[in-house]
């Protein structure tokens, strides 16, 4: 074969190497962040104790559900 059609395969392999290692990565990461949100019910309370706020339970599971409610929003209109 010709140098430059080896030149060519290598070139195509790499790049269809970095579109797949991206697609995994993106998917292993949006599974992982779903599984575990970055945000919890302790980590909440201590942002809003750091605020200023008395963090009542009842405030908690409002914005907790208001973050999850976003969150599903914004999954949906992605796949639209």
């Amino acid at each position: 074969m010709a140098t430059w059609i080896w030149i060519l395969i290598v070139i195509v392999a790499l790049i269809g190497g970095f579109a797949l290692g991206f697609w995994i990565s993106r998917k292993y990461m949006m599974d992982y962040l779903e599984k575990n949100p970055p945000i919890n019910e302790d980590m909440l309370r201590i942002m809003m104790m750091q605020m200023g706020q008395k963090p009542s339970q009842k405030k908690i599971n409002q914005m907790l559900s208001m973050m999850n409610k976003s969150s599903e929003q914004a999954k949906k209109d992605k796949k639209k």
